[in-house]
């Protein structure tokens, strides 16, 4: 065997053993993919931004790509057909220098998603230079500010968000920005018209997740390994969907 067949022989054989350990590597237990194919999300509604319980207009579309999800329109939620009461739901994101976005938790099919469930804030601070802490990302909007501010401009970030019962943990870049009791939340909220909202201590604790699209400028928020395990009992989940 010649020297190139010989090296030729090698490569292969180390190729092949990265390609086992992939794919021996071990599946984070429980957890299920949100956005498993390309093209439009399967069991998920476009709805308005103000009010979940409008459907945006039909040109409007959220896609997957290569793995990677991204609205079109500005002021827009795609928000789950299914129910989630207790589950682990982790992702990665990223903004452009005017990104805003959210992420809806136990969110009702109708009202804003930021004030009558609860959205967990994804905006970057050149969005709106006068944000308060809990309207940039990591906030529970407009009621709770992150610990900490770790959000990083322009890059991948990542969420670890868990919610079991009235506790809230999470985790922004390996970093815990959350760890309350819901039940203790009775931050007085404004909404966009000036109206009290309900306190987070009397939001619903059964509703859906979902992603939003407030980004000026030409960059939409990308979401990307959304992921999420559900805490119930089988048979309490399957009540839910």
């Amino acid at each position: 065997m010649t020297r190139g067949k010989c090296l030729l022989g090698m490569v292969v054989v180390v190729l092949a053993a990265i390609t086992i350990m992939a794919e021996d590597k071990p599946k984070e237990k429980g957890f299920v993919r949100l956005f498993p194919k390309n093209g439009v999300p399967e069991g998920w509604l476009v709805r308005t931004w103000s009010d979940v319980s409008k459907p945006a207009e039909p040109s409007v579309k959220w896609t997957v790509k290569d793995g990677i999800l991204k609205g079109s329109t500005r002021g827009t939620w795609l928000i789950s057909k299914r129910r989630y009461s207790n589950f682990i739901l982790k992702f990665d994101f990223k903004l452009g220098p005017l990104g805003n976005s959210g992420c809806a938790l136990r969110a009702p099919l109708f009202g804003d998603p930021a004030f009558d469930g609860m959205e967990l804030q994804m905006a970057d601070y050149r969005y709106n230079t006068s944000a308060k802490d809990s309207e940039l990302t990591g906030g529970i909007y407009r009621a709770i500010a992150p610990l900490k501010q770790v959000y990083k401009p322009t890059e991948w970030n990542s969420y670890v968000i868990s919610l079991k019962g009235s506790r809230l943990h999470v985790t922004l870049n390996g970093v815990v920005i959350h760890d309350l009791d819901l039940n203790e939340q009775d931050q007085l909220v404004l909404r966009h018209n000036g109206q009290p909202a309900p306190a987070v201590k009397d939001r619903p604790r059964t509703g859906h997740i979902g992603f939003q699209e407030l980004s000026r400028g030409n960059e939409q928020v990308r979401i990307r390994n959304a992921r999420i395990k559900v805490l119930d009992k089988p048979s309490e989940s399957e009540s839910k969907s």
